[in-house]
């Protein structure tokens, strides 16, 4: 019997310079270039298992095996790596989510990237950088470009599949955090991939927004660099809005808005008005993420909690890039 296994973790990312959009949809390659903050508190952990006792590939997720069309997904996705690799075994995959799938979380970022990563020490593909690595995880989801590393972290649109990668900008180790209120964590009724295909295609705003994101992302870089949060802040959240104005010009339009995510919008202008540094983003989805000093998440969340007395909050700082596993859990 041939196995060969390998095990990672890979953290969720947050765009606060959002991707909304394919140049070519088979390789990922967007319309613009993104910036995110990898997220410590959301992660993946994926086993993969390389064995010639395999006659098909296999995925199991938080102990479910998948339907076929899962396992097809995430066999086109080990091919990249078979190819590689010069092999033709079959796999199996076993991935634990802490992080709500399809609900706007990134859940997809942190999947792949771990995967990618996984599949890189199973089949002892050391010649692969954590660059290169980045260009492989795109092919599973875009954003999990952006999750191999920790941080700032942009995803630089490239030209072409080789290019088409993640570069780290920032430790994040200066006093940022975030806190996501999980309006709505069921999966949502416009995938992103679909939601982006509509808007590119139909929406008249869509050139605005490559034009606009483009000014974005060289600003937010440079309040990064001068850890100034306000700025920070400012930019994200004109930048998101920018996004889902493309989606409402969309036609037919659509939104990703609930009731309960305008009301968030309001409590953060609210919660900044009265002093605190606060600034939403949110992403394909409902849930609204609020970016704040990380000494100030407890007092952001007290704030939010008193007005959505329901509400699951996740406080997080920022996160680390892919973990080996030395143990299996």
């Amino acid at each position: 019997m041939t196995e060969f296994q390998g095990a990672y973790r890979a953290h969720t990312n947050i765009a606060l310079i959002k991707y909304w959009g394919k140049a070519d949809a088979d390789l990922f390659i967007p319309t613009t270039s993104s910036l995110s903050l990898t997220l410590n508190a959301l992660y993946t952990d994926t086993r993969v298992t390389f064995s010639s006792d395999f006659e098909t590939d296999s995925f199991v997720l938080n102990g479910e095996e998948k339907a076929a069309d899962d396992v097809a997904k995430i066999s086109r996705f080990l091919d990249l790596f078979r190819k590689e690799a010069s092999i033709d075994l079959k796999a199996r995959v076993e991935s634990i989510n802490y992080v709500p799938t399809a609900a706007g979380l990134a859940s997809s970022s942190s999947a792949f990237s771990a995967l990618a990563a996984a599949c890189r020490q199973a089949l002892q593909l050391d010649h692969i950088t954590d660059q290169e690595l980045s260009t492989f995880a795109r092919q599973g989801s875009g954003s999990a470009t952006r999750s191999i590393f920790g941080g700032f972290v942009e995803w630089q649109k490239g030209t072409k599949s080789e290019n088409s990668m993640a570069v780290k900008i920032d430790d994040a180790t200066w006093d940022i955090g975030m806190v996501i209120m999980t309006i709505n964590t069921k999966e949502k009724r416009v995938s992103s991939r679909k939601g982006m295909a509509h808007t590119l295609k139909t929406s008249h705003f869509y050139p605005e927004w490559v034009r606009q994101n483009k000014i974005d992302l060289a600003r937010i870089k440079e309040a990064i660099e001068a850890q100034n949060i306000t700025l920070l802040g400012e930019i994200a959240e004109a930048n998101a809005m920018r996004m889902h104005a493309t989606t409402m010009a969309a036609d037919p339009s659509f939104t990703y808005f609930e009731p309960a995510t305008i009301k968030a919008i309001q409590a953060v202008q609210d919660l900044r008005a009265s002093g605190v540094p606060a600034y939403y983003t949110i992403d394909a989805g409902p849930n609204v993420k609020v970016l704040c000093r990380a000494s100030q998440m407890n007092q952001v969340e007290a704030f939010l909690a008193n007005q959505f007395e329901a509400m699951e909050f996740i406080k997080t700082t920022p996160g680390p890039g892919i973990q080996q596993l030395d143990r299996w859990e």
